[in-house]
C-alpha cells in the first residue's frame, strides 16, 4: 500500500468518474475509505435443503431439476417465467437458513446487486460444463415440487435445460401449500460447492454498484505492494495481543479464507479502532489538564430560584449530581463531567441549571444535540421554561437546516454576546460560528459524537467547562475507559410520576394480536412505534424491512389510522418533517429503523413494537424502549423475535424482567461474554465502524493497556519505532476534522 490513502478513487485503473460517483453515494471517496468500507455481513451457503423442510420467510437452497421447459408469459410488457423444480427428499435437511455472520454496525442497505458477482448469476453454465449433469435415476424415491418464478428474464427458457441438475436459491414464499422461489439465483453444482467452502461478503450497495466492483477496487489497492509495507503498530504490541498485520486484516476482512482468518482480521481492526480512539482521548485529557481556567463563576441564585418554582422536586440522584456540577462550575479548574443516566432519569433539567448559572455570570453556554429535531425540542422546552419563570436570558437555536439568513442572525448574536444560551447540532462547531465568551459546552447523547467533535466545540471557548450527557447504559468498568478524560456521575433514579413500561416477549404467531393491541391504543388517542432492522428487502438477510412493513400495516389496520415510515437514508429535512408530524399526532403509527433511538420526546406514544428483536443488542433494545413511557399513560413494549432458541429466550428474558438500563447492560455483557465475533452489535455506539463495546470489551481493555504502555514511554510518539504510528494517528485525526467540517 505505497499509495497515498487520501488519494481519490479515480487514481485506480478502471475507476472512472461514473464509478467514483457510485462509491460516493455510499460514503467512499478516497482509497483509505475504500479499504475501511467493510462488508456489513458474510453469507455462508448451506447444504441444499429438501423441499419438505422449507420454511416460509427463510433463505434456502434446493438441488433439483426442471421436469418441463420454462414457460414464458407476457403481461403488460412484462415477461413472467415459471417452472417447477423437482428434487428427492434425500437432500440434507439441516441448516436450511443462510448462516448470516453478522459483522460490524448493522447497516441498513439496498437490495444487493447479484448480477455480475462471482458465482451469483441467474444464467448457469451450459451443458457439458463441470457440475452440470443429467439427473441421476433414483428408483423408489418420492419427489416434491418447488414453484419457480422469474420476472423479465426470458433468456432462462433457453438457458436452463430439463433433466439437468441445478441449485436454486431464494427466499421461501408460499403459494397455497406449495413453496415458491421468486427471482431465484441459479448455480451449477460445481459453482455452489465452491460457495459452500467460503464466506461471501455482503456490502451496503447502491444501484449500479456491485460486490464485484467493490472487490476489484479493493484488490487494486491491496496488490500495490501492500504486503511488504511496514505495519504502523510496533511489533511488540502485535505479539503481546496476538494481532495479525494491518495488511493481512484488510485483505481477510474483504476476502476471508475462513471463519478463523476473518476472526483474526476483525480482532486486529477492532483493536485499531479502540486504540486510536483512546489515543485521541488521552491527548484531549492531557491538553485539558495543562490549561488554566481563565474565569471564575459564582452561584448568584438563578438556578435555586428556578428549582423553587418547579411543579416537581428533583430526585435524590438529581440533587446529588447537581451538587457535583455546582461544585465543578464554581471551582478553580474546568469541569469535565459525564452525566450518565437512563432514558427519563432527568438529565435535561441539570443541563438547564448549569446553563442558567453560566448565563447569570455574563458568559455563554452551548448545548449540542445529534439531530435537528432533538435540538429543536430542547430549544422549545428550555425557552418555555425560562420564559415562564421570567429569566431574561436569550436562547438561540442553530441547526444545519436553518436558512442562510437565520444562521447569519444567530452568528451575530453569538459573536456580540446578545445570546446567552445556544442549542443546536453540529452547526455549533462550524468555522463561521464565533462565540463572545463561551464558558460551558454540553453534548447530549454523547455516544453519537466523536471525540473530535466534542473537542472542536470546546475549542470555541477559552477552556470552557465541559458537560457530557448520555443515556447509553454502559457498565462503569467500560465507561471509565471510554470516558477516561471525564469524571462520571450516574443517575439511577427516575421521577416517581413515571410508570414503568410493561414488557412482552413473543414469537411471530403473536403478531396479529399485537396489531389489534396497537389499534386499541390508537383508538384511545395514543400512538405507536414499530421498529424493523432493515430499510428494504434483502436477498441475504431474513428480517422485516421498513418499506414492506409499512404497506403490510396499512393493509392490516383500518384505513383511518395514519401510518408512515422513517429511516436513516431519508434526507435530513424529510426525516425532521416526518418526526415533527409524528410529534403532532398527524401520524399514529411510525414504522422506523433504529434512527428513532435518539429521538424526540413524544409523551403520547405508548406502544413500542420491535420486530426481529433478536437482531439487536440488549442495550439498544432498552434505548428503543425508552422512546415510550415518557407521558402519564401506561406504556408497553413488545419484543417480537423471529428466531426461537434457548440463548435468545435467555437474552430476551432479561428485558422482560428489568427496566434498569445499567443492570441490563451488565447482564448482557456477562451473558454474551467478550469476543462474540458474529454477535448482534449495538448500532452506532461511539461512531465505531466495527467495534462493539459490549461484545468486544476484552479488546477494549487490551487497547487501553497498549495505549498506556506506549504513552508512558513516549507520550508524543517521537521515537523512531513510533514514526509510522504517529503518521497514521495524524492522518486519522485530520480525516476526522475534515469530515466534521463538511
Amino acid at each position: 500500500m505505497n499509495r497515498n490513502l487520501n488519494a481519490p478513487l479515480t487514481v485506480l485503473k478502471g475507476v472512472g468518474d461514473k464509478t467514483a460517483q457510485l462509491f460516493a453515494k455510499v460514503g467512499v471517496s478516497s482509497l483509505g475509505e475504500l479499504l475501511a468500507y467493510y462488508p456489513r455481513a458474510y453469507e455462508q451457503y448451506e447444504e441444499p435443503s429438501s423441499i419438505a423442510s422449507l420454511k416460509e420467510g427463510e433463505t434456502a437452497s434446493v438441488k433439483g431439476y426442471l421436469a418441463a421447459p420454462i414457460v414464458n408469459q407476457y403481461f403488460r410488457g412484462r415477461c413472467i417465467s415459471t417452472a417447477k423444480c423437482r428434487c428427492t427428499v434425500d437432500a440434507v435437511d439441516e441448516n436450511t437458513s443462510a448462516d448470516m455472520l453478522q459483522m460490524g454496525e448493522q447497516r441498513l442497505t439496498n437490495k444487493p446487486q447479484h448480477t455480475g458477482e462471482p458465482g451469483l448469476t441467474n444464467k448457469p453454465q451450459r451443458t457439458g460444463e463441470p457440475g452440470l449433469t443429467n439427473k441421476p435415476h433414483r428408483t423408489g424415491e418420492t419427489e416434491e415440487e418447488l414453484l419457480l418464478t422469474w420476472y423479465n428474464m426470458p433468456y432462462l427458457k433457453n438457458s436452463l435445460r430439463t433433466g439437468e441438475e441445478y441449485i436454486f436459491r431464494g427466499k421461501v414464499k408460499k403459494k397455497g401449500r406449495r413453496p415458491l422461489f421468486e427471482q431465484a439465483a441459479v448455480f451449477s453444482v460445481s459453482q455452489y460447492e465452491e460457495l459452500t467452502a467460503s464466506l461471501q461478503p455482503v456490502y451496503s450497495l447502491t444501484r449500479g454498484l456491485t460486490v464485484k466492483t467493490v472487490q476489484k477496487a479493493v484488490k487494486r489497492v491491496l496488490l500495490d505492494d501492500g504486503s511488504k509495507e511496514e505495519d504502523y503498530l510496533p511489533e511488540d504490541i502485535r505479539e503481546r495481543y496476538h494481532l495479525c498485520t494491518f495488511a493481512q486484516a484488510i485483505f481477510q476482512v474483504h476476502f476471508p479464507d475462513s471463519k478463523d482468518t476473518l476472526g483474526q482480521a476483525r480482532h486486529r481492526l477492532v483493536f485499531d479502532e479502540f486504540f486510536f480512539f483512546l489515543l485521541q482521548l488521552r491527548a484531549l485529557k492531557e491538553r485539558r489538564g495543562q490549561a488554566a481556567l481563565p474565569f471564575r463563576l459564582q452561584e448568584k441564585g438563578a438556578a435555586g430560584r428556578l428549582l423553587s418554582v418547579l411543579p416537581w422536586e428533583l430526585t435524590n440522584a438529581q440533587k446529588a449530581v447537581w451538587d457535583e456540577i455546582r461544585h465543578d462550575l464554581t471551582g478553580q479548574t474546568a469541569m469535565a463531567r459525564l452525566i450518565q443516566g437512563d432514558v427519563g432519569s432527568g438529565k435535561t433539567i441539570l443541563a438547564v441549571l448549569a446553563l442558567l448559572t453560566v448565563a447569570e455570570n455574563g458568559y455563554q453556554g452551548a448545548m449540542m444535540a445529534p439531530t435537528d429535531v432533538l435540538a429543536r425540542q430542547h430549544f422549545d422546552s428550555i425557552t418555555a421554561l425560562l420564559s415562564e419563570h421570567q429569566h431574561p436570558y436569550e436562547v438561540l437555536l442553530l441547526t444545519g437546516s436553518m436558512t442562510a439568513s437565520q444562521k447569519k442572525e444567530a452568528y451575530a448574536k453569538l459573536a456580540s454576546g446578545e445570546a446567552s444560551i445556544v442549542i443546536g447540532t453540529h452547526a455549533l462547531i462550524q468555522e463561521k460560528v464565533v462565540y463572545r465568551n463561551l464558558a460551558l459546552v454540553i453534548t447530549d447523547e454523547q455516544h453519537r459524537f466523536g471525540v473530535r467533535q466534542r473537542e472542536l466545540l470546546s475549542q470555541k471557548g477559552n477552556t470552557p467547562h465541559t458537560m457530557v450527557m448520555s443515556a447509553t447504559p454502559i457498565p462503569r468498568t467500560l465507561a471509565v475507559i471510554l470516558y477516561g478524560d471525564l469524571d462520571i456521575s450516574v443517575l439511577r433514579e427516575k421521577p416517581a410520576s413515571r410508570l414503568p413500561v410493561k414488557n412482552c416477549v413473543v414469537g411471530p404467531s403473536w403478531r396479529s394480536k399485537a396489531y389489534a393491541f396497537i389499534e386499541s391504543q390508537v383508538r384511545l388517542g395514543h400512538q405507536a412505534y414499530v421498529i424493523c432492522p432493515m430499510v428494504e428487502e434483502s436477498d441475504t438477510v431474513d428480517a422485516e424491512n421498513v418499506m414492506e412493513y409499512t404497506e403490510t400495516l396499512r393493509q392490516a389496520l383500518p384505513g383511518d389510522i395514519r401510518i408512515d415510515y422513517l429511516h436513516g437514508r431519508m434526507k435530513p429535512m424529510e426525516k425532521n418533517e416526518r418526526m415533527e408530524r409524528f410529534l403532532r399526532n398527524e401520524i399514529q403509527v411510525l414504522v422506523s429503523t433504529t434512527v428513532v433511538e435518539v429521538g424526540v420526546n413524544v409523551p403520547n406514544a405508548t406502544v413500542m413494537m420491535i420486530e426481529n428483536a433478536e437482531r439487536f443488542g440488549l442495550a439498544q433494545l432498552h434505548q428503543l424502549r425508552g422512546r415510550v413511557g415518557r407521558g402519564q399513560a401506561q406504556s408497553y413494549c413488545i419484543f417480537l423475535h423471529a428466531v426461537d432458541n434457548d440463548a435468545i429466550r435467555e437474552r430476551m428474558d432479561i428485558l422482560n424482567h428489568s427496566n434498569d438500563g445499567f443492570e441490563i447492560a451488565a447482564k448482557d455483557l456477562k451473558l454474551r461474554g467478550p469476543g462474540d465475533l458474529f454477535g448482534v452489535r449495538q448500532s452506532g455506539l461511539m461512531n465505531f465502524r466495527l467495534s462493539d463495546i459490549y461484545a468486544d470489551a476484552d479488546i477494549l481493555q487490551q487497547a487501553n493497556e497498549a495505549v498506556s504502555r506506549i504513552t508512558e514511554e513516549d507520550a508524543s510518539l517521537e521515537l523512531p519505532e513510533h514514526r509510522k504510528l504517529k503518521e497514521r494517528y495524524e492522518t486519522l485525526v485530520s480525516r476526522q476534522s475534515e469530515a466534521v467540517s463538511l
